[in-house]
């Protein structure tokens, strides 16, 4: 049964005495010494880890006799990474200094040999003496620690002023083996995500969950102009009301609702999740010749986002082409589209009814009438199951399902039914 291997990374804050914060200090300073030296002779000869290997091994091991091999291995790479973002920022001309400048480090402990995790205390090898962390447990710490999830050798400490964070990672084995006849389509847009699910190659539900992350796009861009309006963004009155907005967490909290909502719906169908190909570089040219708001819209598109964030999830993921999904129905006929704004009534959490604008694109192609975000997801669908050699049963119209709405934070909301067919445009 194929199998599909899954990581996660835990931030643990841990607390120390004196003796275990100068310690750690002094670990941090050599760390640091050894990174700034390795990382001006890469930038300076394009060195790589072999040759900082061959380099400066012997050196530091004669200078910093107490520290872990691993960790003086761990600044090898850490050199080699700063100095190849280094070169393409100057490339670009966006360095502004000769040398590479090492303000914050990480230490790595990249063998289990070095430290362990027992008693609720995280324990350092450090100068052939041991040497004690007090973690502060939390619930996604207990999660992965009980929850059947492995902890690997790799440990990451960064210093947080007097205490210290440690970034444990996890991984666990999940059996990946849904029905390739089974298909969740995901067709991303800019205010909503519509999946249409197919059982057993036949069009069985369509779900279009309203994000809002155009609106949101919108609504904050209008709000950083008023805030920076006359001023420069450097203000630091400016860019304190500018993190005070939060606009990347609320918008990643919606992407990830979605995303457990697409979840679910694979994993009761035992199905594969179809998700339509856009590439960076695709973005980037639907970018060019666009006015600086359009751009910016289009920019903010979470559809990467979105898809990272299922790959994460224990399903199966595919990305498939999306070209023309929303232009011509299951048929092939070509179809044209005209707006339609329609209200209809959810229930929100406290059970009051409220009234929710909608604006539709529905289009006619002979007696069929669809809806257009609708008609992507169904062709991504379609799309996947005749890549796979399957015989797709297309429906004959959009009556054929009822897309129904669903609220990110709430969940599906019962009296928010739409009709694919679209009675008034008739």
């Amino acid at each position: 049964m194929p199998s599909k291997t899954l990581t996660r990374t835990v931030a643990v804050n841990c607390f120390g005495n004196s003796l275990t914060r100068r310690i750690l200090r002094s670990v941090e300073d050599a760390y640091r010494r050894m990174v700034e030296e390795m990382a001006e002779y890469a930038v300076r000869h394009g060195a790589s880890q072999a040759t900082l290997h061959k380099v400066f091994y012997a050196k530091f091991r004669r200078e910093h006799q107490w520290l872990p091999t691993r960790l003086i291995k761990g600044a090898y790479r850490d050199a080699v990474r700063r100095a190849k973002s280094f070169r393409a920022a100057k490339k670009r001309g966006k360095a502004y200094t000769e040398m590479p400048e090492v303000r914050h480090v990480t230490l790595t402990f990249s063998d289990a040999q070095d430290w362990r995790l027992e008693g609720g205390a995280l324990k350092l090898r450090i100068g052939g003496r041991w040497v004690d962390l007090r973690c502060s447990s939390h619930k996604q710490l207990h999660r992965y620690l009980y929850g059947g999830w492995r902890l690997t050798e790799e440990l990451k400490l960064k210093r947080r002023g007097k205490h210290w964070v440690a970034y444990l990672t996890f991984k666990r084995d999940f059996d990946v083996d849904p029905d390739p006849r089974n298909v969740v389509a995901v067709d991303v847009n800019e205010n909503n995500v519509t999946a249409a699910v197919f059982v057993g190659g036949v069009l069985r539900e369509v779900w279009r969950l309203e994000t809002g992350l155009g609106r949101m796009v919108i609504a904050y861009a209008e709000r950083r102009r008023k805030i920076a309006e006359g001023r420069h963004t450097s203000d630091r009155e400016v860019g304190t009301k500018l993190k005070r907005l939060r606009e990347r967490r609320r918008k990643l909290d919606v992407v990830r609702k979605a995303a457990k909502f697409i979840e679910q719906l694979a994993e009761e169908h035992n199905a594969v999740v179809a998700v339509g190909r856009i590439t960076q570089r695709a973005k980037e040219k639907m970018e060019e010749d666009k006015g600086m708001r359009l751009r910016h819209r289009i920019h903010q598109w979470s559809v990467r986002t979105l898809v990272r964030l299922l790959e994460e999830k224990p399903i199966q993921v595919v990305e498939v082409s999306e070209a023309g999904t929303s232009s011509r129905t299951p048929s092939g006929v070509r179809i044209t589209f005209s707006p339609l704004v329609i209200r209809t009534a959810v229930r929100g959490a406290s059970g009051r009814v409220r009234p929710v604008k909608m604006r539709l694109r529905v289009g006619r192609a002979g007696d069929e009438v669809w809806e257009r975000d609708v008609l992507g997801a169904v062709n991504i669908g379609l799309r996947y199951l005749q890549m796979g050699g399957f015989v797709a049963l297309a429906p004959t119209g959009a009556h054929a399902v009822r897309a129904m709405l669903v609220n990110p934070h709430l969940g599906p909301t019962p009296l928010a039914e739409i009709s694919t067919i679209i009675d008034r445009h008739r």
